[in-house]
C-alpha cells in the first residue's frame, strides 16, 4: 500500500497501488497520458501544499487539546438531519461528518485528501476516482467504504433538499469499483468544478440510514465519521458535541491542529439581545457580531475593560456576496423591473449608514462584491464575446453603463430620487390617487409586507418604509419566529425579506441554485427571488463550464451585470472583516487563514481549562 504523502509522478510505478496500475495499463494511451494521480485538487492552477506536507500553515500543530467551548444559537431545533427541508436542524452538525476531501482555508478553492487517500482524474475532469483510506471508519467502528459514498449521493439527490439535486445535476453515475474505490462520471467535461464538489459532500453511513426514513425530521442521534459525536441534548435548547478521542483521521495532515476542544456546546436563545447579555455574563465563550450598532455600543463593561473579553476585527479576502432586500418576483406587483428599480430609489443607504450603522459599512453594488469577479467597469472585449449571444435578451445598460446602486447625500432629503421613482412607477402602469399608489389595470393599491425574524432589523426597515410611504406604497413589518420564517421562505410566502447570497472565491454550481429557472418553483431552493430568465440560465451554465480562472472571472462578471441591471434586489451593504469577541480563555493561531475565520483551529489555554 502506498502512502499518499510520499506519492511522486506516475513514472515511479513502484509507489502506485496495483489498482491504479491496472487502470492505466488497460486504458487507451490518450487517457493514460492525461491521467493524474494526486493528493489533492485545485479548481484552477497548482496546489500550494506538496504531497508530503505535514499540516496547513495557518494551524498550530502543537495546540493543546481539552476544555469546553460554548456557542450561542438563535431560535430552536427539532432535528439532527440537516440534509432535508423539513424540520429545524441543530447547529454544529457538520462536526460529526467527514468528506472525501478537506478544504485548505488559505487557498481560493483547493482540496486535499481526507477520507480519500488519493484521487485519479483526467485532464478534462470528465470523471474522477477516489481511493479511500483503509482505516476510514464511522464512529461506531463500521468501515467507511465506497458503498457508503454511493449511497450518500443517491439518497441526497433523491430524498434530500432540492439544493442537492440541482448542485449535482451533472453527475451521471456514481459507482463502487471496489470496497475502497469509487468513481464519479460526469455528463460532460464542461463542469470542471464538479470534480471538487463531490469531494466536499458529507459521507453518510449506509448501514444506519437504509432502514430509516431519511425525509423525516428526527432527534435520533446519527452516526458519522467526523471529529465529534453528539454527546447530549435538551430538545430545542442545547446540544453538546464531544470530541471523539478515537477519531480515525486525527493524525492526518488535513486534521493536525484542528478540533482542539473536548466539547463544543450550542445553547439556544430567543433573540440576539438576550444572547448578548448572556455573553457578557459568561454563559458562552465566542461571538461573531453582525450588527454594527451592537458592535459600537454593546461591547462595554468591566469584562471588556479588564481584558477578560477580547474584541477584535480580523480582515479576510472572501467575496462578501450580496445582502439585500430580496423582492419575490413571483408576485405580480414585482414582475416589472421598473417597479423594482423604483423601490430601490427609496432606500437611503447613506443616511442609514451614518445614523444607524456608525458609518461601519460599504454600499454593495455587486453580487460578487469584494472580489475580482465584481462588474465594476464597462465590459472588456473578451467579456463582450460572452454577452453577445444574449444581447437581445438583456437590458441595454449591460453593454453601455456600469451599475451602481442608488446613492444619496445622506441628509435624508431624497426628493430627486423619489421623483425619479415616481416616473418609473408611472411608466410601469401605476398612478397616484389620494396619496396612494394604484395599479391602473385593476385599481389595487401597492402593498408590501417586510418579513423579518429579528427585531434588530426593524430599525433598518423602518426608515425605508417611511420613504416608501412617501411614494404612496402601503408598507408594514411582519415579525415572526425563526421556525415560521424558515417555513415561509421554503414555500416563497413573502413579499420582501432581508436575504443574502454568499459567494466564494471560486463560484460554480451553487449559482444554478441561486439564479437558474429550474429552481424558481422548487420548494426549498435558494432561488428566493424567483428568477426565470433565459439569459441568466445561459450565463450560469457558461460560468459552471469555465475552462480556466480567466474565463471564470469574465463569465462571473457577465452574470453579475445581467443580475444587476434586472434590479432583482435592493442592495444593502457589506464589510470585509470578521468582528469577533471571545473570553480570554480562548486562543487562536498566529497566522489567520485568508478565506475563513478558522474557528476550529482555536484552542483553550491550558491554564484556563480547570
Amino acid at each position: 500500500m502506498f502512502n499518499l504523502y510520499t506519492l511522486r509522478p506516475l513514472r515511479h510505478f513502484a509507489l502506485v497501488s496495483f489498482s491504479i496500475l491496472f487502470t492505466l495499463l488497460n486504458a487507451p494511451l490518450s487517457m493514460a497520458d492525461a491521467l493524474l494521480v494526486k493528493h489533492g485538487i485545485a479548481m484552477h492552477g497548482d496546489l500550494n501544499y506538496a504531497s508530503d506536507f505535514k499540516h496547513f500553515q495557518y494551524v498550530n500543530p502543537q495546540a493543546p487539546k481539552g476544555g469546553t467551548v460554548k456557542h450561542s444559537a438563535l431560535g430552536t431545533f427539532d432535528s439532527f438531519n440537516n440534509f432535508i427541508i423539513k424540520g429545524n436542524p441543530a447547529d454544529g452538525l457538520g462536526l460529526i461528518y467527514d468528506s472525501l476531501l478537506a478544504r485548505a482555508l488559505d487557498e481560493p478553492f483547493s482540496l486535499y485528501g481526507l477520507v480519500a487517500e488519493s484521487l485519479e482524474v483526467p485532464s478534462d475532469r470528465s470523471w474522477i476516482i477516489f481511493n479511500l483510506r483503509s482505516d476510514a471508519q464511522f464512529s461506531d467502528g463500521h468501515p467507511l467504504t465506497a458503498e457508503d459514498v454511493v449511497f450518500s449521493f443517491e439518497i441526497l439527490r433523491s430524498k434530500g433538499a432540492p439544493f442537492y439535486k440541482a448542485y449535482y445535476a451533472d453527475i451521471t453515475k456514481v459507482e463502487a469499483l471496489s470496497p475502497k474505490r469509487v468513481k464519479f462520471t460526469f455528463k460532460n467535461n464542461q463542469n470542471r468544478e464538479l470534480a471538487l464538489i463531490v469531494g466536499e459532500v458529507p459521507i453518510l453511513p449506509k448501514h444506519y440510514w437504509e432502514e430509516r426514513d431519511f425525509q423525516k425530521p428526527s432527534l435520533d442521534i446519527p452516526i458519522g465519521s467526523g471529529p465529534y459525536l453528539i454527546d447530549s441534548y435538551e430538545a430545542g435548547r442545547s446540544v453538546s458535541y464531544k470530541r471523539n478521542k478515537d477519531y480515525w483521521a486525527k493524525n492526518l495532515p488535513t486534521r493536525i491542529g484542528y478540533f482542539n476542544f473536548d466539547f463544543q456546546i450550542y445553547d439556544y436563545y430567543r433573540d440576539n439581545t438576550v444572547a448578548m447579555e448572556a455573553f457578557k455574563a459568561g454563559e458562552y465563550d465566542f461571538r461573531q457580531e453582525n450588527s454594527s450598532k451592537r458592535w459600537a455600543t454593546s461591547y462595554t463593561g468591566s469584562a471588556f475593560e479588564d481584558g477578560k473579553i477580547i474584541v477584535q476585527e480580523i480582515e479576510h479576502q472572501n467575496p462578501t456576496g450580496m445582502q439585500a432586500f430580496v423582492l419575490n418576483t413571483r408576485r405580480e406587483k414585482f414582475s416589472d423591473p421598473r417597479v423594482r428599480q423604483a423601490l430601490a430609489l427609496a432606500f437611503d443607504f447613506e443616511w442609514t449608514n451614518k445614523n444607524i450603522f456608525y458609518s461601519a459599512y460599504k454600499r454593495t453594488h455587486s453580487f460578487f462584491s469584494n472580489s475580482e469577479m465584481a462588474a465594476t467597469s464597462l465590459p472588456s472585449k473578451a467579456e463582450l464575446e460572452i454577452l453577445e449571444p444574449i444581447r437581445d435578451q438583456v437590458p441595454t445598460e449591460v453593454f453601455t453603463q456600469v451599475y451602481r446602486a442608488p446613492e444619496t447625500r445622506g441628509d435624508g432629503k431624497i426628493y430627486k430620487e423619489l421623483r425619479q421613482a415616481k416616473r418609473l412607477l408611472q411608466q410601469a402602469g401605476w398612478s397616484f390617487k389620494e396619496g396612494k399608489l394604484i395599479n391602473k389595470s385593476d385599481g389595487q393599491p401597492l402593498k408590501i409586507e417586510m418579513l423579518l425574524y429579528s427585531p434588530a432589523f426593524e430599525r433598518v426597515v423602518a426608515p425605508f418604509i417611511r420613504n416608501l410611504e412617501r411614494l404612496g406604497v402601503q408598507s408594514n413589518i411582519r415579525l415572526i419566529d425563526v421556525s415560521q420564517y424558515i417555513s415561509r421562505l421554503r414555500s416563497y410566502d413573502f413579499d420582501v425579506i432581508v436575504g443574502s447570497f454568499g459567494q466564494s472565491s471560486s463560484p460554480g454550481n451553487e449559482q444554478r441554485d441561486y439564479w437558474h429557472s429550474s429552481g424558481a418553483d422548487a420548494e426549498g431552493s435558494r432561488n428566493l427571488i424567483g428568477v426565470k430568465n433565459p439569459a441568466v440560465d445561459y450565463l450560469v451554465e457558461q460560468l459552471i463550464q469555465a475552462p480556466d480562472r480567466e474565463q471564470l472571472v469574465l463569465r462571473t462578471r457577465a452574470l453579475d451585470r445581467v443580475l444587476q441591471w434586472n434590479h432583482y434586489v435592493i442592495p444593502q451593504y457589506h464589510i470585509n472583516k470578521y468582528r469577533v469577541a471571545y473570553w480570554n480563555k480562548l486562543q487562536m493561531p498566529a497566522t489567520h487563514p485568508k478565506y475563513d475565520l478558522g474557528f476550529n483551529t482555536w484552542w483553550i489555554k491550558p491554564t484556563e481549562d480547570k
